[in-house]
């Protein structure tokens, strides 16, 4: 319920000054945090310092003799694929270790397809009669909506629930021709956590499409980033499509960006083996191989999965009591009044906050000036528009404990007073 639309306006008056006047306060003395992109912690990244040390002056040759201060080695180091293949789901054979970032394997992907077309399919994308368009399941990640936007694609938002994106709003979609990709982060969504569940899972690999060419862009980012002692696991959706016969249908990607050096990790692409080849034929065209001294030396650092595992479970011990102080600090200052909802995620690097339709906007405002940046309302969104004005998304990992609860007692106090101002405009119309 919420206790503030029961509140007379006396009430609602008294609370309205008292939370305007510890707001001014604020505003007097602002803060200079940022709780709006899920950057690891200076700690997280000092999880990972023997890099800088590897692989070191004499090892540089690759279990194959490549040396990798030259040239070439597209696919990128077998051991690298053989290391970090359980990530994609895919065999080591049918993975692409790239340089430091997956958006761009993502972009270029999208790339080819537009000027190039795409394995199974007819005409490059961009000339499609009709135009094309991507399914977006939201809320959801603003930079793979801005890849999208980049080409002139549509962007059809869907619905994402706790389980994955509404299944029935997809096949009614899937069957407009015009629609070549859907956008997924299957495990610990960003930013509410959502985790697809096998059914749906089963559902998109096994789904009639219009476009032959259909294609999911399977961004699992945060498929290791646990939060508590349950490892979520999910249905492997290569393996799935496969057995439908749609093995083309997934390109799949991860990362080391929150595992080691966000700015300086490995980027992995698994996909079949016809997708396997269009894209190193394309990227020949672009690069003459990756960072293999990078690769190598996450090898020798890593060693192999249970070394990537028990890194995991630091980078979690860090992670999990600063979700905890956030979501403390919410239960505490907003539980009571009923005026905001919140997702307690098992994993990845964001908690979902839904305050009063209407009022994002002016909390991200609020929040500003009294020191405390947050990712722009609207951004888990098409366009930035949130059609609710509703939805914000709240990043924990980079600031201290302590920084963190303070964070998130400003941004509580602008979510009272927002909704305050609200009811209070409402009942003077």
């Amino acid at each position: 319920m919420n206790e503030l639309t029961h509140a007379s306006r006396p009430a609602l008056d008294t609370l309205h000054r008292q939370w305007a006047r510890a707001h001014e306060a604020l505003c007097a003395q602002p803060l200079k945090l940022s709780m709006a992109r899920g950057v690891p912690s200076a700690e997280q990244v000092a999880l990972s310092e023997g890099l800088l040390a590897l692989p070191g002056t004499q090892d540089f040759l690759a279990e194959d003799g490549t040396d990798c201060r030259n040239y070439m080695g597209l696919q990128g180091l077998p051991e690298a694929r053989r290391l970090f293949a359980f990530m994609l789901g895919v065999p080591p054979e049918q993975v692409v270790a790239g340089g430091n970032s997956s958006l761009s394997m993502m972009y270029d992907c999208v790339s080819h397809a537009w000027r190039a077309g795409v394995p199974g399919g007819g005409e490059p994308w961009h000339a499609v009669p009709s135009g094309v368009a991507f399914l977006c399941p939201v809320p959801g990640y603003d930079r793979h909506f801005a890849i999208c936007e980049a080409f002139g694609i549509r962007l059809i938002p869907v619905p994402l629930h706790d389980d994955g994106p509404d299944m029935e709003a997809v096949r009614a979609h899937v069957q407009d021709p015009s629609v070549r990709g859907m956008w997924c982060v299957p495990k610990y969504s960003n930013p509410t956590g959502a985790v697809y569940s096998d059914a749906v899972v089963e559902a998109l690999a096994s789904m009639p499409t219009a476009a032959p060419d259909f294609r999911l862009f399977w961004d699992n980012a945060y498929g290791l980033h646990h939060l508590g002692v349950e490892e979520v696991q999910i249905a492997n959706i290569a393996e799935r499509c496969e057995a439908h016969g749609h093995a083309n249908r997934p390109l799949v990607f991860a990362s080391t960006s929150k595992i080691t050096f966000a700015g300086a990790g490995v980027a992995l692409f698994g996909a079949s083996p016809e997708n396997l080849r269009w894209w190193l034929g394309h990227a020949a065209v672009r690069s003459v191989g990756p960072d293999k001294l990078n690769q190598l030396r996450h090898v020798r650092f890593l060693r192999d999965r249970v070394g990537l595992e028990m890194l995991m479970l630091r980078h979690r011990a860090l992670l999990a009591p600063r979700f905890d102080r956030v979501l403390d600090v919410f239960e505490r200052e907003l539980g009571p009044l009923g005026i905001a909802q919140w997702t307690r995620p098992r994993g990845g690097y964001f908690i979902a906050l839904d305050v009063q339709p209407g009022t994002a906007r002016r909390v991200v405002e609020l929040a500003g000036r009294a020191g405390v940046t947050l990712t722009p309302a609207g951004a888990p969104f098409p366009g930035g528009i949130d059609p609710q004005d509703r939805t914000l998304r709240i990043a924990p990992s980079s600031p201290s404990i302590e920084q963190l609860g303070r964070a998130a007692e400003v941004v509580a106090l602008c979510v009272r007073l927002a909704a305050a101002e609200q009811l209070l405009a409402a009942r003077a119309a």
